[in-house]
């Protein structure tokens, strides 16, 4: 399980990471809050599925972020 969780952790930064080319625009509220979800559910319950569960649920509310911000 550790290894899996380094894994996921390495893969959900370096997302976040590529997301911070322009600070602001909707595909970086997007990209992090997809990596932030990802991390979170992944850390929580230490399985792939949830990780990609809370990546897709982080990434929809870092979007309706940007877009309430707008």
């Amino acid at each position: 399980m550790n290894r899996k969780f380094a894994v996921s952790c390495a893969l959900a930064g370096a997302i976040a990471l590529g997301a911070c080319a322009e600070p602001g625009s909707t595909q970086s509220r997007t990209m992090t809050g997809a990596a932030l979800g990802g991390i979170a559910a992944g850390a929580i319950s230490g399985e792939w599925g949830w990780a990609a569960a809370g990546a897709a649920a982080g990434a929809v509310g870092g979007y309706l972020y940007d877009q309430h911000n707008r």
